[in-house]
């Protein structure tokens, strides 16, 4: 069975996320949607309960996801669940140098686990869950980059 990991705070998820989910489907049996905390850092803007209820809500239409959450290091929780990818979704340069720089580290730690890159739909690229928290804070409208209502 191929398992991957889709990790990430997810606050909030974005219509980028759920792209990057469905396009990584046909490569798996099972995609592990690994929501990640520090107990001992504050919370976000939605607990981690509520982000895993707005995922789970968001990816109710497929049938090879898990949502869970998870404290520690990613490669310890893949291990942990058996899964041979971590899935990585890109918008821009930034994030492939930011994010090759943990897969590398990553590829240290499991040589055995793999890193899937996919970048996100060029229509999704600009939203970026910080912006969007920013825009609920300051009462904006956030509804068109989310895959629920607020």
């Amino acid at each position: 069975m191929k398992i991957a990991v889709f990790p990430g705070s997810f606050d909030p998820i974005t219509l980028g996320h759920i792209d990057v989910i469905e396009r990584s489907l046909p490569y798996f049996d099972q995609v592990i949607i690994a929501v990640g905390f520090n107990s001992t850092k504050t919370s976000g803007l939605f607990s981690v309960e509520n982000r895993l209820k707005q995922i789970s809500a968001a990816t109710k239409h497929l049938s090879n996801i898990t949502v869970v959450s998870y404290e520690g290091l990613t490669i310890d929780f893949c291990k942990k669940n058996k899964a041979t990818t971590i899935i990585r979704g890109l918008r821009n340069t930034v994030d492939f140098e930011f994010e090759k720089s943990i897969a590398q580290m990553n590829k240290n730690l499991a040589p055995e686990i793999e890193t899937l890159f996919l970048f996100t739909d060029q229509k999704l690229a600009a939203i970026n869950s910080s912006i969007v928290r920013d825009i609920i804070r300051n009462g904006g409208d956030a509804n068109q980059f989310l895959p629920f209502e607020l």
